[in-house]
């Protein structure tokens, strides 16, 4: 444990710092087989689900991944209990700090209530009031005034070196994203067993923890897949990052209705992976986006948050790109207020 904790240890020391930079060297560090070990016996194995209005829509196969149904409503639980996990495998009883728009923050709250651990969330002042509020109730403190996409990096390091806390990043870590990875072994199990062999996955994209750990995963596992990365327009670094073949940055903090993907730019070590294993990274509009949450809302019966309804979203939208193969649907979430789907859902209602 020492050698994969170290590195990550040391450059965190006197608290954490927002300016540490991966390199491809520490894609080793990432270690799916021991994220399986520590994290399946603590979340759910969430269903691979297929609609066949959803098929007719998209003029494919379709299966979604809902990951909606998971612990804490979505994926994010599977990255904070692994991260969690090693630090106390480690020896480290400090307590937890989160850096997120609302789920990483809601998961890792979560796993440090059942380690009996504190937490702290710092979350900008503008984020979903449901996950604040959920953030809450399992027990954890929400630092917000005055918190931008921004400076909520710099606001953690200071929170953190002041209370002596670990933080938790919500994607650039490597058990974070050994985590994420584990629910991509899960889909690999599923499909072989459906005898789907090479899929297109298409999963939602925002720091980047998600797509990385998917596409680490399906490479061992399911190496027939295609990995694809779908972001929103408005927050576009990473289909710009994977055009330019350089890690961008967007000059300001996007605006769009998928909060999880409204990020400024991908994690450095998520870029190492993303840029030698992704091949591809679609934009999808609001609007879209709208549409793809009333689909599964009035179609598969799922309450899904925009940020979780942009695989969809971009499945509808190329459907004459996709037909030639299965496609997987990753829906990362499920937690949002019912005036925002009702909003969305309105949107889409008239183009179903």
């Amino acid at each position: 444990m020492e050698a994969r904790f170290s590195r990550w240890q040391l450059a965190r020391a006197a608290g954490y710092s927002p300016h540490v930079v991966f390199t491809a060297a520490d894609i080793a560090q990432i270690d799916i087989a021991a994220a399986l070990d520590r994290v399946l016996p603590r979340v759910h194995r969430t269903p691979l689900l297929h609609s066949r209005l959803l098929d007719e829509r998209v003029g494919a196969r379709v299966w979604l991944k809902a990951e909606n149904f998971q612990r804490a409503g979505s994926f994010k639980s599977r990255g904070a209990f692994n991260s969690a996990l090693v630090g106390l495998e480690a020896g480290d009883q400090r307590g937890l700090l989160a850096i997120s728009s609302g789920n990483h923050g809601q998961a890792l709250a979560l796993a440090a209530s059942e380690f009996r651990l504190d937490a702290t969330v710092v979350m900008a002042a503008r984020s979903s009031p449901v996950k604040k509020a959920a953030i809450r109730a399992y027990g954890a403190e929400v630092v917000s005034e005055g918190v931008t996409m921004a400076n909520r990096e710099e606001i953690a390091a200071e929170l953190a070196a002041q209370r002596d806390l670990r933080v938790v990043h919500p994607h650039d870590d490597p058990h974070v994203i050994s985590g994420q990875a584990t629910l991509g072994w899960e889909l690999a199990e599923d499909l072989k067993n459906r005898g789907v062999p090479g899929p297109l996955v298409l999963v939602p994209l925002g720091g980047g923890g998600l797509l990385s750990g998917v596409a680490l995963a399906l490479k061992s596992f399911l190496p027939g897949a295609k990995v694809v990365g779908v972001e929103p327009e408005a927050g576009n670094d990473g289909f710009l990052s994977l055009a330019s073949a350089t890690r961008m940055s967007l000059s300001a903090e996007p605006v769009t209705v998928a909060d999880g993907a409204a990020t400024i730019r991908l994690g450095s070590l998520c870029w190492e992976v993303i840029k030698r294993e992704v091949g591809e990274i679609r934009t999808v509009s609001d609007s879209q986006i709208g549409e793809a949450c009333w689909w599964l809302w009035s179609r598969c019966k799922l309450v899904v948050e925009p940020t979780g309804a942009l695989a969809v979203a971009a499945a509808m939208a190329a459907p004459e790109v996709t037909a030639e193969r299965d496609i997987v649907c990753v829906l990362s979430g499920g937690n949002c207020l019912p005036g925002q789907i009702a909003a969305l859902i309105g949107e889409g209602a008239g183009t179903g």
